[in-house]
Formats: structure tokens, sequence, C-alpha cells
């Protein structure tokens, strides 16, 4: 799976788990016990925290892809060498496993 595939993958899941949520919070609008009320201020906080944490993570995602592909425009035959060499010992590591 590509990267782009995996990056909208994980965008929709968050997307679809936020909207889930957000209908949770709606659906119990009108209860006004006190677990219920605190149950949904919770999940609103929680939900807030997963949004700048996400939020975050993408931030440094793209940071270190841009650092990556700079690195790898300045270095290439060094860049591919490190490359071969991880490549070579996940070979080698997998061909001990069978």
């Amino acid at each position: 799976m590509s990267t782009k595939k995996q990056t909208d993958s994980i965008h929709e899941s968050m997307e679809n788990v936020v909207d889930d949520a957000r209908a949770l919070i709606a659906a119990t609008a009108d209860v006004a016990q006190d677990k219920v009320v605190r149950a949904r201020q919770r999940l609103a906080d929680t939900m807030e925290t997963a949004k700048d944490t996400y939020a975050l993570m993408q931030t440094k995602t793209i940071a270190g892809a841009r650092a990556t592909d700079k690195m790898v425009r300045a270095k290439p035959y060094q860049s591919a060498g490190v490359a071969f060499g991880i490549g070579a010992l996940i070979g080698f590591l997998m061909g001990r496993r069978a």
C-alpha cells in the first residue's frame, strides 16, 4: 500500500471516529444525568486532544519527509548505499526466520 493510500486511510478513519463521537454526543444531548454529562465532556475533551495530536503528527511527518527528501537529493549515492544495506539486513533477517 502506498504512503498516500495509508495516509488517506488514516485520515478517513480519524474522520469516522470524530463523526461517530459527535453523533454520540448529539444523541445524548437531552440526557442530564451526571454520569452521561461527565462522559460527554470527557469524550469532547478527548476528541479535541486527538485532533491536536493528529495535526502535530501530520506536521512532523511532513517535515520529516521534506528533510529526508532534501538529504537524499544532496547525497544520492550515500542514500542508495544506506537503503541497500538496510534492505540486505532485512532480507538476511527474514531469511533466517523461514
